[in-house]
């Protein structure tokens, strides 16, 4: 879990060979996975596998080619009629959404997580049919690789922690 964790980066293009269903419900299932407060899994996915809904999506945010080019895109919402507590519902999202990142590359998919994207949400969700009940939170696109991952580093645990008595 812990090289899973390290080795995964966010895959921006993809080949155009077809996801496999098989693995579009594994990452949507380790998306369900995840913790959320009083299990209330206040999360909602949108599959898209339509080019032309793709390009309506991809019109809605300045990196438009990650979603008209990706196989597939996972749009995620929460569903208000089942929030508990708001900051709970979204770090519970954000964690679905690190789940499914952490399944796609555990599958040797390629995915990126996009949030650029939130700033278009009505029409989002009117694109995709979705009700205001609804709160936009990613898109998730993903595929085959079709682009190296790029090396990485991240902080030192001394350098972020703050507090250790």
């Amino acid at each position: 879990m812990l090289d899973v964790t390290k080795s995964r980066r966010s895959i921006r293009r993809y080949t155009k060979q077809e996801v496999e269903e098989s693995r579009i419900m594994q990452i949507i299932e380790a998306g369900i996975w995840a913790p959320s407060g009083l299990n209330n899994q206040p999360w909602k996915f949108a599959i898209v596998r339509s080019q032309e809904v793709k390009e309506a999506l991809a019109r809605q945010t300045k990196y438009s080619s990650i979603i008209s080019n990706a196989p597939i895109c996972i749009a995620v919402f929460l569903d208000k009629d089942l929030s508990c507590d708001r900051t709970k519902d979204t770090q519970a999202i954000g964690a679905c959404i690190q789940n499914m990142l952490l399944a796609i590359h555990a599958l040797g998919l390629g995915g990126v997580w996009l949030g650029e994207i939130l700033k278009n949400a009505d029409n989002v969700r009117e694109i995709l049919g979705i009700p205001p009940h609804m709160e936009f939170m990613a898109v998730v696109a993903l595929g085959y690789p079709a682009e190296k991952a790029v090396a990485s580093h991240r902080k030192k645990p001394g350098e972020v922690i703050v507090l250790e008595k």
